[in-house]
């Protein structure tokens, strides 16, 4: 493994969506995610670290230390005791969870940057606080959730032909949920402390940029179809502590409004305030 980071970070992430369904809510039909009392679109942290883990996967094909923890079909329980701890049976319970702790962090990824809950299966293993935290994204303005019908002129079976056997034209109808269009702000946080506990380390950081920067390159779908980053800011801290607080320099980055009816990218601006504490260096990722 490459060395530990060493500095904190802060980050802010700035993505856009034009027709589509950046994340689906679950609990109402899958209209895009907005809070109820402002109407502001939200996308969960875990959608994005949805995107980073598969973005990984895809590069390295699950070979370790890039292995992916968290992934669909995944049976955690197996992958934890799949970690062999030497001398298991002689040694103290808390040393074994350690010692598997160390192999899990070592073998993926995911687990060295989001943290993950092991205790489950026959060998539960505590909890690992990754040291890469993400805020849920919200829309810069409220969303208009727009809903569309769509038909389907093939049907799904025999039974369901029968039923359309009398109509001129057979269709099956659905429908479609989408945001015309929408900036989103998410802010991120890493901590150099926890990264000394994961392993997370200066190459494990730098993919983490990259996978922010191609997050959605490999996950378009009709519903996803445009979608796409468009500011990375890093504040990067001279110490492990921090140099400044997190809301100060989140402060720094403004987004300003130059339509009433935003469509696109332009109709925004960004203002980012050079004046930053001493001991914080700014970046733009993008």
């Amino acid at each position: 493994m490459n060395n530990v980071i060493k500095n904190r970070y802060d980050f802010v992430y700035l993505f856009d969506v034009k027709d589509g369904n950046p994340n689906g809510d679950p609990d109402q039909a899958n209209l895009p995610r907005a809070d109820a009392e402002n109407q502001q679109g939200l996308v969960t942290d875990v959608c994005i670290k949805r995107k980073v883990r598969n973005y990984v996967a895809l590069k390295y094909e699950l070979q370790s230390p890039y292995d992916i923890f968290i992934r669909q079909d995944a049976i955690l329980a197996n992958e934890i005791a799949n970690v062999d701890v030497e001398d298991e049976k002689n040694k103290k319970k808390q040393d074994v969870i350690k010692e598997r702790q160390t192999g899990l962090c070592e073998k993926f990824y995911d687990i060295r940057t989001f943290g993950a809950v092991l205790a489950v299966g026959d060998k539960p293993s505590g909890t690992i606080r990754g040291p890469v935290q993400l805020t849920f994204a919200r829309s810069e303005d409220r969303i208009y959730q727009a809903e569309h019908s769509i038909t389907r002129c093939a049907v799904t079976t025999e039974k369901e032909a029968k039923a359309q056997e009398n109509r001129e034209h057979a269709s099956t109808f659905g429908r479609k949920s989408t945001v015309p269009y929408a900036l989103y702000r998410m802010h991120g946080f890493i901590s150099a402390v926890d990264a000394v506990k994961s392993g997370f380390s200066d190459n494990d950081l730098e993919l983490l940029w990259e996978s922010l920067l191609n997050a959605f390159e490999h996950d378009r779908s009709a519903a996803r179809g445009e979608m796409n980053p468009r500011k990375l800011i890093v504040f990067k801290h001279e110490s492990h502590l921090g140099n400044a607080r997190s809301g100060e320099l989140f402060d720094k980055v403004k987004i300003k409004n130059k339509s009433d009816l935003p469509r696109s990218f332009e109709a925004y601006e960004i203002v980012i305030n050079k004046e930053i504490p001493s001991g914080i260096q700014l970046v733009e990722k993008l």
